[in-house]
């Protein structure tokens, strides 16, 4: 291996984040929903087979495609050794008794895996299962999500997502739950769950629970591959599906004006706008239009607006911030949150109401717990503090905050504004 050249376990972890859910959801269509254990099994053999073999010997030429062929010759020894093919998937038990090379080859097929990822979010998101049993599962199935992760996601710990796990594995199973896509009545109430998943997929990237990396592009381009991936399909071609597109496209124009060449956050404000990223704003732009068809409004609507309201301004300054507040007025009306009443809170303060502010943050339900669980409380309550010039305060909530996070951008920003109040 090449000086500087990732290493094998790099680039498998890498390669597990992009592939393991495809993976899966070929899998899961071979041998069915309910052996979905057995589909992970499967492809964490691929996996542990890749960094013993890579380890060894030249990485093959395209490893994307030589985990593929590990999970489909797996799949292949497992079949052959299953003497009732009811055990497997209803769906291809039949064409698997006459043709079982050639059913399996066909699934492994570029059309066919992209088809099975969505049956797998689909699936993941069945209605009958509990709505954060949903979310859980299929961050963890179709986008390959630890369970610290996707505690960090859906604000909990990791005990709770593992219970969930467990308990969603076992519904899906004794319920015998399969792999569709719904259409009719069935569609919107999946839709939903499956637009939260992916929001929830890229806020996880935009804002990594990874101590030294704030941003991680390969999930947020995860969430966007997934999310174009559905407004493709006929049953995802909805405003909604446009309008999270739209959003993730504009957050993404901004990832190199974030971070500095030390690591270092750079905030809104003093971010140049010369480095945002025009053909994203512009795709951004594009698909926000697409949304308007309809008589729709959904949340991802409005958080689009209020991300292209940050990038049609010339300078933070020259903010519509009269706007932002209608905008985060709508929001919070749909989607009455701590974290909305909170950006709220920052709008206030920028229209020259930070006395406001701070009593809007301080009427957050269970404002004292989030204090104290949730850096981003501390973080907002220390700044509009600092800004109201109470400093005994403003030290107080931003030395919290720098306790509750465990990135090392964060905690720098917060070491950097701590050092100028006390000097």
């Amino acid at each position: 291996m090449q000086p500087g050249a990732s290493s094998p376990q790099q680039i498998v972890d890498h390669l597990f984040r992009h592939e393991s859910g495809k993976m899966i959801a070929v899998l899961t269509r071979i041998f069915g929903m309910h052996n979905l254990s057995l589909a992970e099994d499967v492809v964490q053999e691929a996996f542990l087979k890749a960094i013993q073999t890579w380890s060894f010997q030249q990485l093959p030429d395209n490893p994307s495609a030589w985990l593929m062929t590990v999970a489909r010759n797996k799949a292949l020894d497992i079949i052959r050794r299953q003497q009732h093919f009811q055990h497997l998937s209803g769906e291809l038990a039949y064409q698997l008794q006459h043709a079982t090379e050639d059913a399996v080859q066909q699934l492994f097929l570029d059309t066919e895996i992209t088809d099975s990822q969505l049956r797998m979010i689909f699936a993941c998101c069945h209605p009958s299962l509990k709505a954060e049993d949903q979310i859980a599962l299929t961050l963890k199935t179709v986008s390959g999500f630890g369970a610290a992760e996707i505690a960090k996601a859906l604000l909990t710990n990791e005990a709770v997502i593992q219970k969930r796990l467990y308990r969603a594995r076992q519904f899906i199973k004794d319920e015998d739950i399969q792999l569709e896509i719904p259409t009719g009545r069935q569609l919107p109430p999946r839709l939903e769950t499956v637009y939260t998943v992916l929001y929830l997929l890229f806020n996880e990237g935009y804002n990594s629970l990874k101590a030294d990396e704030l941003i991680r592009e390969d999930l947020c381009m995860e969430a966007m591959r997934l999310c174009l991936l559905l407004s493709e399909h006929q049953v995802g071609k909805q405003p909604a599906t446009f309008a999270l597109l739209s959003l993730m496209c504009l957050q993404a124009s901004r990832f190199n004006s974030r971070i500095d060449e030390n690591n270092s956050i750079v905030l809104l404000q003093h971010q140049d706008r010369n480095t945002w990223n025009k053909a994203l704003i512009d795709k951004g732009y594009y698909y926000l239009r697409l949304s308007t068809f309809g008589e729709q409004l959904s949340i991802y609507h409005i958080e689009s607006a209020i991300a292209a309201e940050h990038c049609l301004a010339a300078s933070f300054e020259q903010t519509n911030w009269e706007r932002m507040l209608q905008l985060y007025d709508l929001l919070l009306a749909k989607k009455p949150m701590p974290v909305v009443q909170l950006n709220r809170a920052i709008v206030l303060a920028q229209l020259g109401h930070v006395p406001t502010a701070i009593r809007e943050v301080m009427h957050i339900p269970d404002i004292e717990k989030l204090l104290n669980t949730h850096y981003i409380y501390s973080a907002v309550l220390g700044d509009l503090y600092l800004q109201s010039g109470e400093t005994a305060l403003a030290q107080h909530y931003l030395a919290k905050a720098q306790t509750l996070t465990t990135s090392q951008a964060e905690q720098k920003l917060i070491r950097e504004k701590l050092r100028l109040i006390n000097n």
